[in-house]
């Protein structure tokens, strides 16, 4: 096992992880003390969180097995191997918070957002684990996607042994292509089921890929992960926003509805495309992603 931390002090801005990854944008991390999405929202103690993390392009060539904490201005890890690269891919810590803030426009829902979750950051999942989790985000509260999520790896994925314990990877594409429908709904995923056998269907038989939508601009991005079975506009900006790194994204959920209608009215243009562009333009453009996680996790959390 290999062991270390990372001092706050050396990034570009605050940092924090209970914010950052209970926040709704990653369902791939579980809290070790059974308490994911039961306690306040941000600045959580010392809680340990695990996942397990596929090999990642120009990041880690092995899969590996990687527990972190944040202890005040430390963030401690625990791997299977060097976390440093991991977690600064996850977690994003090699953005520049400051200057993210900084940039970004000065309207007063948007500055109690950040001071109440200063630290926040978005995070850079795996693809296809992002891709799957949206899909079967439709109509659910944070903590049911995550135990769907959870469900899929203790089912379908590898087994990996560290520190005197069995973790499972979650599926790939492969594993999932192989399940019935019968077998997805058993585990809880309903309507969304099929949704998951094709999606992973697509991608096992190299049909299409979600990473690819990177090298594509940001709306023909979009249009392009609309091709998997399940993923309209929103869930497309989910995974461009909390994966591919489009931080313009802003996914128009609910959340991001009701602070258009209570907040925004002028960016209410009656289809999903002219409201996207209306309310990326008001928040900043550029990081408008940034702006909207901050703001969906604000008022999922009745800051309002």
């Amino acid at each position: 096992m290999e062991t270390g931390a990372i001092s706050v002090d050396d990034l570009a801005g605050p940092f924090d992880l209970q914010a950052t990854v209970e926040s709704g944008q990653s369902y791939l991390w579980s809290r070790l003390d059974g308490k994911m999405y039961t306690t306040d929202a941000a600045h959580g103690g010392q809680a340990w969180y695990e996942t397990v993390v596929p090999p990642l392009d120009g990041v880690s060539d092995e899969q590996a097995v990687v527990r972190v904490r944040q202890v005040d201005d430390e963030i401690e890890w625990e791997s299977t191997t060097d976390a440093v690269p991991i977690l600064t891919h996850l977690l994003r810590l090699d953005d520049d918070l400051r200057a993210i803030m900084a940039d970004t426009p000065d309207e007063p829902l948007i500055d109690r957002a950040f001071e109440a979750y200063s630290g926040l950051r978005l995070v850079r999942d795996p693809p296809f684990a992002c891709l799957i989790s949206f899909i079967c985000s439709a109509q659910m509260r944070v903590s049911r996607i995550h135990g769907m999520q959870q469900r899929l790896a203790a089912e379908y994925g590898e087994s990996v042994e560290f520190d005197g314990r069995t973790y499972q990877a979650f599926p790939t594409p492969d594993a999932l292509a192989a399940r019935t429908e019968s077998e997805l709904r058993d585990l809880s995923l309903g309507y969304r089921a099929p949704y998951v056998q094709r999606t992973a269907e697509l991608v096992a038989d190299g049909e299409a890929d979600p990473a690819a939508a990177r090298a594509l601009g940001y709306e023909a991005a979009r249009e392009y992960l609309t091709q998997f079975v399940g993923v309209g506009q929103k869930v497309a900006d989910c995974v461009l926003l909390f994966s591919l790194g489009f931080l313009e994204a802003v996914p128009l959920d609910t959340w991001i509805r009701t602070a258009i209608e209570d907040h925004y009215p002028d960016c209410e243009q009656g289809s999903y495309d002219a409201t996207s562009r209306a309310i990326r333009e008001r928040f900043g453009g550029e990081y408008a992603g940034y702006v909207q996680t901050y703001v969906f996790h604000y008022l999922r959390n009745g800051g309002e």
